[in-house]
């Protein structure tokens, strides 16, 4: 409580917005320090301030206004979202905007890369010399046995595995990039199609006798198969650059005090 107490009012067009409302407004905002959450919360209630202030003036009551799940929005949020429907117009993106935004950005519209893989998980703590070592050990035994006798693999993986994927005989699926540590992503996906690593993987959980299954190479993906969600995105974005511009004519012809008030990169009633 002593945190409130200190901290100066925010006065927005002559109405005070109390330490208590920005207080309880930081628990909605979360944040690297206190301090970093309690200037998004004073932004985040300014700007409703100004936003119902600007409803009023307009003269925009409660309406019945629901949010994407369907329930209904209470008094204040609906008569922002009205207000906001009714002075902000945002353009359908065209298509022509939406190819060329495709073609700017063809890395995020293409399949992931997927590798079916198998392990053995000898676990141990990299922090116990002596039980790693023993592990890595094993792993190269296990491996020499696989170089071997390829088939075995399954009945090693039941028999040696501390992986819950010994269950299924060592085997984990497809896996995508992103889905796993950095180490066995980087081995997993270095080897060909049935390949067995030839040395054992470390990893904080262990050591890893790793061998690759079938690999799905990354494909791009055709423009009509992601039109409309290039359409959405780029109609989201052209909405969110008119709320801060529009916020921003508002906080132009506002008095703020308390606050130092970055309006181009403050945050936008959600």
């Amino acid at each position: 409580m002593a945190d409130v107490i200190e901290r100066e009012a925010v006065m927005v067009g002559g109405v005070e917005i109390s330490p208590a409302a920005i207080a309880a407004e930081a628990q909605n905002h979360p944040a690297g320090d206190a301090e970093e959450a309690w200037q998004s919360a004073a932004e985040a209630l300014a700007i409703k301030h100004m936003l119902l202030a600007e409803a009023e003036r307009l003269g925009i009551g409660p309406s019945e206004v629901k949010d994407a799940e369907g329930r209904r929005l209470v008094d204040e949020d609906a008569r922002i979202e009205t207000l906001l429907a009714q002075e902000i117009t945002v353009p359908e993106a065209n298509e022509a905007e939406a190819r060329r935004f495709y073609a700017l950005n063809l890395d995020r519209f293409a399949s992931e890369a997927l590798v079916e893989a198998e392990h053995i998980l000898l676990s141990a703590s990299p922090d116990d010399a002596l039980a790693y070592n023993m592990a890595l050990s094993e792993a190269r035994r296990l491996i020499r046995k696989l170089e071997s006798d390829p088939k075995c693999f399954a009945r090693l993986a039941r028999k040696f595995s501390a992986c819950p994927s010994k269950e299924q005989g060592g085997n984990l699926g497809q896996i995508g990039k992103g889905q796993t540590v950095a180490e066995f992503e980087e081995a997993l996906f270095a080897l060909g199609a049935g390949e067995l690593c030839g040395e054992p993987v470390r990893t904080r959980f262990g050591v890893h006798v790793i061998r690759a299954g079938r690999r799905a190479e990354s494909q791009q993906l055709p423009f009509e198969a992601v039109a409309n969600s290039i359409r959405s995105y780029l109609e989201e974005a052209s909405y969110r650059r008119a709320a801060a511009q529009y916020i921003a004519v508002l906080a132009s012809r506002t008095a703020v005090e308390g606050l130092e008030f970055p309006v181009a990169q403050g945050p936008l009633v959600q």
